[in-house]
């Protein structure tokens, strides 16, 4: 098991960002949460198996269609099994 939580930069809020982040999240059998911050940040929080949160943090640095991502920042944090779903939060 493992879990990042992340923060993408740039154009990623007003394109579906958190929408296609939980679809891609929920097909990969990851748990946790997405929301927007103040700031024009996208906030993330992904648990699962190494491999599938491996291809996650990949995803999160193209994104979906018309975001622009110019930074992500991630670190690793221990797994805590605290979520039954992905969740898109506010």
């Amino acid at each position: 098991m493992k879990r990042m939580h992340v923060f993408v930069s740039g154009r990623v809020q007003g394109v579906f960002f958190r929408a296609h982040t939980r679809e891609t999240a929920l097909s990969l059998k990851l748990t946790g949460w997405v929301r927007n911050t103040d700031d024009g940040r996208v906030e993330a929080v992904f648990e699962g198996k190494d491999e599938d949160v491996e291809i996650m943090m990949e995803w999160c640095k193209k994104g979906p269609p018309y975001s622009i991502v110019k930074h992500v920042d991630a670190r690793k944090e221990l797994p805590t099994g605290e979520f039954r779903d992905f969740q898109i939060t506010y």
